[in-house]
């Protein structure tokens, strides 16, 4: 492997977050400009918020316990959206109330602030049809949980191409991106941004990998697509879909090692063609879950200090299924005792499966249409009650009723229809 860290220096930008060299990295000091959004995107993007139009009159706070925002990120190049939606989830009774919006591009991936003041979304560009030269972007929201309103508060590059996913540093410091593309140098990275109040700031060290896998056209380069902490907040893992590869990386922010730096493993190699795309731990910070995007995997790896070892792969696909796939999404239930994944392609379906508390490893318990096509990202609710699967390219969000005690969904879900839904995030509304 051969690492870039190419620093930044904003005014809070610390000065532990250069990096040492090693044999596999080297270190670039030259200043780098960020390359903005064009004109014409950023004028499109607006960055209002607003009551969304037809909603039905702001609730005030709420001591419901059963009462959640839902927050949802969304594809916008179709002119079907325009950004995050805000809305009021009743998980009792199933009631949902649209509250609000917030203009901006291609918001697919987002992450709240653990004080919930603060939305972050990426801006998911070029996109397919956009110049390669243009890069993604991060936008920070304020947030007021109790009415569900989003202002706009800055965008910065995300010093990549097709950002992808984001990433808080468990003590709240940094926000990170997975560019899924660099559009200038060929391959993923990973970017750091400082947060300084209700901004984000320029990054202040992107991570490139060099690398490749045997399916020409998706793995020609590397493809980060996400960035995972560990439990215990001592480490990083970036799913590199490109190269085959989760690459680890210990967190010092007192630097004493520099921000990141690689751990004497630098990476657990994947099956070759494999794709990794999204990676879960359960709470006990002892098993890790990933799934991988080209053949449609769950991966179950035995956890400790930085160290994956891999102990179970299951194919989400059944046996005599023939037609496209695409492994996508994966979560556990909050008590941990049920895991879940969606997989797109022809299949577009999302399974559930069983964790042994003994082992941690799975057991497929069934297998249920997500009734649209393209299920790229689900959530679970806090109370366990619903699981909510968004059909991107069927521009429908189904709320399935999920039984805690054995996992199974219902088969008459609640549809709500937004253009192109991707993302979803509960939030506490008091």
């Amino acid at each position: 492997m051969h690492s870039v860290f190419t620093s930044f220096s904003p005014r809070s930008a610390p000065a532990q977050t250069s990096c040492r060299k090693a044999n596999f990295f080297t270190k670039s000091f030259a200043a780098s400009v960020a390359i903005g959004l064009s004109l014409a995107a950023g004028q499109a993007m607006a960055q209002g918020a607003g009551t969304a139009p037809g909603a039905s009159a702001t609730p005030s706070g709420s001591t419901d316990g059963n009462v959640y925002n839902l927050l949802v990120g969304t594809y916008t190049g179709s002119g079907k959206s325009e950004g995050i939606y805000v809305y009021r989830f009743d998980t009792a009774s199933g009631s949902i109330t649209r509250l609000a919006s917030a203009q901006t591009v291609n918001p697919s991936y987002l992450v709240v602030s653990k004080d919930r003041q603060h939305v972050y979304a990426v801006n998911e560009l070029p996109g397919d049809n956009g110049p390669a030269s243009q890069r993604g972007g991060i936008s920070a929201f304020r947030f007021d949980p109790a009415s569900g309103q989003l202002t706009f508060v800055n965008r910065v590059s995300s010093d990549g191409n097709d950002p992808a996913y984001l990433a808080l540093s468990p003590d709240g410091r940094y926000l990170l991106t997975a560019n899924y593309s660099v559009a200038s140098n060929p391959g993923g990275s990973f970017a750091v941004f400082p947060l300084e109040g209700e901004r984000v700031l320029p990054s202040i060290l992107t991570v490139h990998h060099d690398g490749s896998g045997p399916v020409t056209g998706r793995q020609d380069n590397s493809h980060v697509h996400s960035t995972v902490f560990s439990p215990d907040g001592r480490y990083l893992f970036a799913q590199d879909l490109g190269a085959d590869k989760l690459y680890s990386y210990r967190y010092t922010p007192d630097g004493t090692r520099g921000l990141f730096g690689p751990t004497e493993s630098r990476y657990t190699l994947v099956k070759p063609g494999s794709g990794p795309r999204h990676m879960v731990f359960d709470e006990a910070g002892k098993h890790a879950y990933v799934t991988t995007e080209m053949n449609a995997s769950v991966l179950v790896y035995d956890y400790d200090d930085g160290k994956l070892t891999l102990k179970q792969t299951l194919p989400m696909t059944a046996p005599d299924f023939k037609g496209k796939i695409g492994g996508s999404a994966i979560h556990l239930s909050p008590d941990g005792r049920f895991l879940y994944t969606t997989n797109r392609g022809d299949a577009n379906e999302i399974l559930t499966y069983a964790v042994n508390p003994a082992d941690g490893q799975l057991k497929l318990l069934n297998r249920r249409s997500t009734l649209g096509k393209s299920p790229r990202e689900f959530a679970i609710d806090p109370t366990g009650r619903w699981l909510i699967v968004g059909n991107q390219d069927s521009d429908s969000v189904y709320f399935f009723r999920r039984n805690p005690e054995t996992g199974e969904l219902a088969s008459d879900p609640k549809k709500i229809e937004i253009g192109s839904p991707v993302d979803f995030k509960f939030v506490s509304p008091s």
